[in-house]
C-alpha cells in the first residue's frame, strides 16, 4: 500500500512540475497561436534569476534569515522572465502573429541565443542552488516519506492555475484577452488596445514559465540546457489537454504525471516515456482536438 501511495505522489509531483511549465506555454501557444520554442529558455531565465537570488542572500543573510530568499526568488524570477519576454515580444514576437510556422523557427533561435548567453554568463557547468531549512526533509505518513519540496511545487502550481482563472475569467484583463484572441479585428474595433493586450499576455506566459524555472531549481541541478528537458512534455501537456484551454492543461499534465509515473514502475524509465507517449499518439487519434477542445474562432480558422 506504501509502495502504491508513494507511485500516486510521484505522479502528482510529476503533474505539478508538467502544469507549471505548460500553463504558460498554454497562454502564448494556445490562445496566441505563437509556438514558442523559447518557452524552455524562460524557465532556464527563472532558474538562473533564483540562484542568483540565492547567492544574493548568502552574502548578506544567514540562519533562518536566509529562508526568505524563497519567496524573493518567486516574485524574482516571475518578474525578470516576464520582462524579457516583454521586450522580445516587443521586438519580435509581434512581428509574427498569424505566422505560425515562422513563430517555430524564429523562436527556436531566440532559444539556442538565449542559451549561449547563459553559457558565456554562468558558464557551462551545471549549478545548484541551496534549499532552506524548512524545506528540507519528508513528511511522514505512516511508513510513506513525502519530501517538503515536491509538496512545495505542488502549492505553487495549485496557486498559479487559481491565479491564472482569476485573471481570465474573472477580470476585465482576461475578458479584454479572450476578447482579442478570438476576434481581433472585432475587440480593437471596440476600443480594445490588442498591441498592448498581446504584449502583456506573451509577458505573462513568459513570467509563469520563469516560476517553473525557480521550483526546478529546488530538486535538481540547472544549466543552459534545463528548459530543453521539459519543452516536449509541455507541449504534449498542452495539446493533450487540449490547444488553449487552461483547464485542459491541468488534465494533460495529469494524466502525462500520472500515466508516466506508473508506467515507469511497471517497466523502467525509459520505457514509461515510451508508452506514455504511445497513449498520446492513440488519444490523439480519437480526440484530435484534446480532451477538452477549445471553440475559438482564431484556432478554428
Amino acid at each position: 500500500m506504501e509502495t502504491i501511495i508513494m507511485q500516486v505522489f510521484n505522479g502528482i509531483s510529476l503533474s505539478s512540475i508538467l502544469l507549471l511549465a505548460a500553463i504558460g506555454l498554454a497562454i502564448t501557444f494556445g490562445l496566441m497561436g505563437v509556438i514558442n520554442m523559447a518557452h524552455g529558455e524562460f524557465m532556464m531565465i527563472g532558474a538562473y534569476t533564483a540562484c542568483v537570488v540565492q547567492n544574493v542572500f548568502l552574502g548578506i543573510a544567514d540562519g533562518a534569515a536566509f529562508g526568505a530568499y524563497v519567496p524573493v526568488a518567486i516574485v524574482a524570477s516571475f518578474v525578470v522572465a516576464a520582462a524579457l519576454g516583454l521586450v522580445l515580444e516587443k521586438l519580435v514576437i509581434c512581428r509574427l502573429y498569424g505566422r505560425t510556422e515562422d513563430s517555430l523557427l524564429v523562436t527556436w533561435g531566440v532559444s539556442l541565443i538565449l542559451q549561449q548567453a547563459a553559457r558565456n554568463i554562468f558558464g557551462a557547468s551545471n549549478v545548484g542552488v541551496e534549499v532552506p531549512g524548512y524545506m528540507m526533509g519528508s513528511l511522514q505518513i505512516g511508513n510513506v516519506y513525502l519530501p517538503y519540496t515536491r509538496i512545495w511545487i505542488l502549492v505553487i502550481a495549485v496557486v498559479a492555475i487559481v491565479a491564472v482563472y482569476v485573471l481570465m475569467f474573472r477580470t476585465r484583463w482576461g475578458r479584454n484577452i479572450r476578447a482579442v484572441m478570438q476576434n481581433r479585428e472585432m475587440a480593437s474595433s471596440l476600443g480594445v488596445n490588442t498591441r498592448r493586450v498581446d504584449g502583456v499576455t506573451f509577458a505573462f506566459g513568459c513570467g509563469l514559465a520563469g516560476l517553473a524555472g525557480c521550483t526546478l531549481t529546488w530538486i535538481g541541478l540547472i544549466g543552459s540546457s534545463l528548459g530543453q528537458d521539459y519543452i516536449v512534455n509541455a507541449f504534449m501537456t498542452v495539446v493533450c489537454g487540449g490547444v488553449g484551454s487552461i483547464f485542459g492543461s491541468v488534465f494533460g499534465a495529469g494524466f502525462i504525471g500520472i500515466g508516466q509515473s506508473a508506467f515507469e514502475f511497471a517497466t523502467d524509465a525509459s520505457m514509461g516515456q515510451v508508452l506514455i507517449f504511445v497513449c498520446i499518439v492513440i488519444l490523439l487519434q480519437f480526440k484530435p482536438k484534446g480532451l477538452f477542445e477549445t471553440h475559438n474562432r482564431s484556432l478554428e480558422d
